[in-house]
């Protein structure tokens, strides 16, 4: 049983637990680590409780101090400061701070965590507030604000880049949560653990706590041997760049291709709620149009291109509908790769004959000397005949004149395709 000191760490507001991310969080610039490779004129400016301070983007990958930053910030300012997640919320919300703020004869430091999920539509909202001084816009993401944040955004802010953290900085970390904890670690598996967190301080913390939750003699180290087991066994994680990330969008393409609707929904829309931006999924949905589906039914490519401009107009949470509808359209849809196939089967036709020439009968003759030497000698313009049709003329290279290299399936609309191709070759 922990004691009345540990119970209120614990357990606040109505016994609500709290992280051991959260509770040892910096309360202090000078226990934030990795500032050091930070704009330290900046920082020696945000120590000062009358500096008021530029918009900010505080770019960097996960567990690299972005929220402890901006929460460094709130302490140490004398202006309002509203903390908001663009994962549970869209403009409404962002227009009712804005109005609360628009009642202050000073600006409203507003700090928006994962802020490249809003679209560039929704992003646009901020800049006039920004421009007239009703806030000052600090954004944390982990994508390049160079692809996710619109450029009128970018020039009216600072961006900071942030590093993942060194093992000196996690280190420390470790040592501070093993006091919170009261566990202690043997040296070899405090550089296992840390090895494991790769330069994420929150993944590090998160791992720190689950062990804890296992060890039942606390006045023990905690071995290398235990450790492993530990780590061997890990309970449910979502971690956008590590393991359980590529099991999930693999589990998620695989239903697609598999014609599953429902695995396919439910993979998609966890991921989305566990945080992976939907662009990234939306991304994989075209690619899977045109490697899955192809010509078996060309709407599929089309649908997802919509997709990604349906989610750039309105965002989230209702640009969840769409991604549904195309996920249970890509499932459902006739599969064929042969398209696909066919590309690759002519890239390694490429690269084994990479100068094979163009038959002069399909070389343009634009001078009296091409004319003189045959180029376009030959050539049957298509449309000048029945069907756009001209039987037994040659296409590919000499050297390979005789090669195919798309054979269309019988699969939806590519059965059509097949039999235009049969009808063809019939009239050679």
């Amino acid at each position: 049983m922990v004691n009345d000191g540990r119970q209120k760490a614990l357990f606040v507001n109505n016994n609500s637990y709290r992280p051991l991310a959260d509770r040892i969080r910096p309360i202090s610039w000078e226990d934030y680590q990795g500032i050091d490779s930070l704009d330290s004129k900046l920082i020696e400016n945000l120590k000062t409780k009358d500096f008021i301070p530029p918009s900010l983007i505080l770019w960097g990958p996960p567990g690299c101090g972005k929220t402890t930053f901006a929460k460094l910030i709130e302490t140490s300012t004398h202006l309002p400061f509203v903390s908001f997640s663009a994962v549970l919320g869209g403009v409404k919300e962002v227009r009712e701070i804005v109005k609360t703020a628009k009642g202050f004869s000073y600006p409203t430091i507003l700090f928006i965590d994962e802020i490249h999920r809003f679209n560039k539509s929704q992003q646009d909202a901020f800049l006039p507030h920004m421009e007239n001084g009703t806030i000052i816009l600090i954004g944390a993401t982990t994508e390049n604000p160079s692809f996710y944040l619109n450029q009128a955004l970018l020039s009216r802010s600072k961006v900071l880049s942030f590093n993942g953290l060194d093992s000196t900085s996690l280190s420390s970390i470790l040592n501070k949560a093993s006091q919170e904890l009261g566990i202690e670690f043997e040296e070899e598996a405090s550089k296992l653990i840390i090895k494991s967190a790769g330069s994420d301080a929150r993944k590090l913390l998160n791992l720190i706590e689950q062990i804890s939750s296992t060890i039942k003699d606390k006045t023990q180290e905690i071995s290398t041997s235990h450790l492993k087991k530990i780590l061997n066994n890990p309970s449910f994680f979502y971690d956008r760049s590590g393991e359980e990330h590529y099991n999930m969008i693999s589990a998620f393409i695989k239903s697609l291709r598999g014609s599953d609707a429902d695995g396919a929904l439910y993979w998609g829309l966890r991921m989305i709620e566990c945080g992976e931006d939907p662009r990234f999924i939306i991304r994989r949905m075209i690619i899977f149009a045109s490697e899955d589906i192809g010509n078996s039914d060309p709407r599929a490519l089309t649908l997802a291109t919509s997709t990604l401009s349906a989610y750039e107009h309105i965002g989230l949470p209702e640009g969840k509908i769409p991604i549904s509808q195309c996920i249970t359209y890509l499932a459902t849809a006739p599969k064929s790769n042969r398209s696909y196939a066919a590309m690759h089967m002519v890239l390694d036709e490429i690269k084994q004959n990479p100068k094979s020439e163009v038959p002069l009968h399909l070389r343009n003759a634009p001078t009296k000397l091409m004319k003189e030497l045959d180029y376009g000698k030959g050539y049957k313009y298509p449309h000048d005949y029945d069907e756009a049709y001209v039987a037994d003329t040659q296409y590919l290279p000499d050297e390979i004149k005789s090669s195919k290299f798309y054979e269309p399936s019988d699969r939806g609309y590519e059965k059509v395709i097949s039999e235009r191709l049969n009808w063809l070759k019939n009239q050679n």
